[in-house]
């Protein structure tokens, strides 16, 4: 008879993306230190949107919707990463407005079965010139409506 490895939970909502702790990511004690973890999810939110075409190459005025700012983030550390390897982030749009956003995630093992952190962030899109805030494009705020988490 053979063990089989535990499912790991169906998400129904957002996405999970893979993310590496290195051990030079890991403070005096051995934890993953508490900068690191907006960092790695600062990683995986850029991986997703890059894979649809959104990225800054250099040009703020061509960077369109990927010309934002962090107006907010919270974390919350609940258990500590005592070891480089394989993480995810599940991240989700909480809110989609005209010219900002807030999006949930989680810092969690490979499978998204256990939760290191948690917390959300807001970005404004602003306009390149005037750095003002400025509205998403319709295309950006299709693709985030895929990310929204439903009501309870």
């Amino acid at each position: 008879m053979t063990a089989e490895a535990p499912m790991a939970p169906a998400l129904s909502y957002g996405r999970l993306i893979p993310v590496t702790v290195h051990f030079d990511d890991l403070d005096a004690l051995g934890l993953l230190h508490n900068a690191r973890y907006p960092v790695l999810v600062e990683r995986a939110w850029a991986e997703f949107w890059q894979g649809h075409g959104f990225a800054f190459e250099g040009d703020w005025a061509a960077a369109e919707d990927a010309c934002n700012a962090v107006k907010e983030l919270r974390i919350g550390y609940e258990a500590p990463v005592t070891r480089p390897g394989t993480y995810a982030v599940h991240f989700w749009l909480e809110r989609l407005g005209n010219t900002g956003l807030t999006y949930g995630f989680r810092f969690c093992s490979e499978d998204g079965a256990l939760t290191y952190a948690q917390g959300a962030r807001v970005l404004v899109r602003l306009d390149a010139a005037t750095l003002r805030p400025a509205p998403w494009s319709e295309r950006f705020r299709a693709v985030g409506r895929e990310l929204l988490r439903p009501a309870d």
